[in-house]
């Protein structure tokens, strides 16, 4: 029995060490989601803090090192190499691709912001980008100033009109008439004062003279405000008053959407301005300040729907004028996304437009305010149409002879997407798309070191057709040099490279 004992032990001795190995790699094998990822990112981490980074001149021709043969290769590297060099690439080729020295940026961390897309449309601001001229009175049209397309200056002359409205041209006379009256009687009143008290009789007569002037004054003042509801201003009644002449000639101005003090109809003896010159027009004096910014954001005069000989009625539209300063970004979204739009508004998370069909410069437009949500959901659409406010530019300007003519940035019915953001990360290393190559599952970034760049394998948290998210996880760190453009074709370069390379420096790009 003892016999048997000591050989089972002698037997089990020599099995325990490979069933132990087995159990161990057992294990491994199975919990290899749990500690791989861990070891994995220590490695990289290790490997990261031995890279050396130097900003330099990309365009300069590497500087072989130390040791290289004739060829100018360094056998001294081949060992322990764990990241693949871009070859040398020729002045052409930067060019074709668009890396410059402007296009190799250091990397930040930043906030980044999932976001959904939304179709949208370029709009007026209603009440305020289409302005509408209107004749308060009836004539003819004896003039025009200004033609259709044009850039006008508000407080610039546009129509000249000849008035023929029966009731002006009555009112301004009987409003004449009472003003001569009255100065008659305040001359009775004035001489009877000064005749000596001589009885009853002069008494008589001083009182009523006096109540006559009252009379003639209270008329005066009814025949005051019926001109100034046929359109006339204070100033104007004042003057038909201090020259005793009726107004016969109307003058038509650009009005202006901030400032209303060229609203009034205007005499035509006062100083004419043509709408094609930048000049201030009548009594009113306005600010360097508001004359520069006069110059710089003119109405277009949209559709002109009059002609010189033309007679007009009152309230007739002359033309229509429009201010582009200022628009909307109409954007319609599902009723899916109401919750999104309502966060990003309480939030105030910034938007992005980005429209279709135009330079890459100024395609994508960023950090665009949420003005207000409707409250409504459209009933054929099925949508929730939202604003956003949208400044504009001045594109070009151009002169023909005397007129100017202006093309502004965006105009109503740009076809355009809204990116709305839904979630933020923070803490986030974020690249251009064009800066991240892809092949299968692994993307790669270029880093500068030195005068020549390193292709770097990354991980990808997230893609869109603008922007790559990139773990911060110890491969790339703040500070570091990446090129922002041209990812992909260097990567290819450098596959082409690696493929043509003769042994036995398969895989060393030179």
């Amino acid at each position: 029995m003892r016999r048997a004992m000591l050989r089972f032990m002698k037997s089990a001795g020599r099995w325990a060490w490979p069933v132990s190995l087995t159990v161990i790699l057992a294990a491994c094998v199975l919990t290899r989601s749990i500690w791989f990822p861990t070891t994995r990112d220590g490695v990289r981490r290790i490997i990261a803090e031995f890279r050396q980074d130097a900003a330099g001149d990309i365009s300069e021709r590497p500087v072989e090192p130390a040791g290289a043969d004739s060829s100018g290769h360094d056998h001294a590297i081949h060992a322990g190499q764990d990241k693949e060099t871009c070859p040398k690439l020729s002045d052409e080729v930067l060019r074709n691709i668009g890396l410059t020295k402007d296009t190799v940026h250091p990397i930040r961390l930043q906030s980044f912001r999932k976001s959904i897309t939304v179709p949208a449309v370029v709009v007026e601001q209603p009440g305020r980008t289409r302005v509408q001229v209107a004749t308060p009175m009836t004539g003819a049209i004896t003039h025009v100033h200004a033609v259709e397309g044009e850039a006008v200056q508000p407080g610039t002359l546009l129509f000249q009109i000849r008035l023929t409205h029966e009731d002006l041209v009555k009112a301004q006379t009987n409003f004449v008439k009472t003003v001569g009256d009255l100065e008659i009687e305040e001359n009775e009143i004035a001489r009877l004062r000064k005749i000596p008290d001589s009885g009853a009789v002069a008494g008589r007569l001083l009182l009523e003279r006096e109540y006559a002037k009252e009379k003639l004054t209270a008329l005066l003042t009814a025949q005051h405000e019926s001109l100034r509801l046929h359109g006339l201003s204070d100033s104007q009644v004042a003057h038909i008053s201090k020259t005793r002449r009726l107004l016969s000639d109307l003058q038509m101005f650009t009005p202006s959407s901030d400032d209303h003090s060229d609203d009034e109809i205007r005499l035509t003896r006062q100083p004419l301005s043509p709408a094609t010159f930048n000049v201030d027009v009548g009594h009113h004096h306005k600010s360097a300040a508001d004359q520069k910014n006069v110059t710089t954001a003119p109405l277009i005069l949209q559709k002109l729907n009059v002609q010189k000989g033309q007679s007009v009625d009152a309230g007739e539209t002359l033309c229509f004028l429009t201010d582009l300063r200022h628009l909307y970004i109409e954007g319609m979204a599902f009723e899916s996304d109401i919750h999104v739009l309502r966060q990003a508004s309480q939030r105030g998370w910034k938007v992005s437009a980005v429209f279709d069909g135009m330079d890459e410069a100024s395609s994508r437009i960023d950090e665009l305010e949420i003005a207000w949500l409707a409250n409504e959901i459209d009933a054929v659409r099925r949508t929730l149409h939202f604003y956003v406010a949208l400044p504009n530019r001045i594109l070009h300007e151009r002169q023909r002879g005397a007129r100017r003519y202006v093309d502004w940035m965006y105009f109503s019915g740009q076809r355009l997407q809204i990116h709305v953001p839904v979630e933020e990360w923070p803490n986030r290393i974020v690249l251009p798309v064009d800066a991240v190559a892809r092949e299968g599952a692994e993307y790669f970034v270029f880093k500068q070191n030195g005068n020549h760049f390193d292709r770097i394998s990354v991980h990808a948290e997230y893609r869109d057709r603008y922007s790559v998210v990139i773990a911060s996880d110890g491969t790339l760190r703040p500070g570091d040099f990446v090129a922002m453009k041209g990812a992909y074709q260097m990567h290819m370069a450098l596959k082409n490279n690696a493929l043509n390379a003769p042994d036995p420096h398969a895989g060393h790009i030179h």
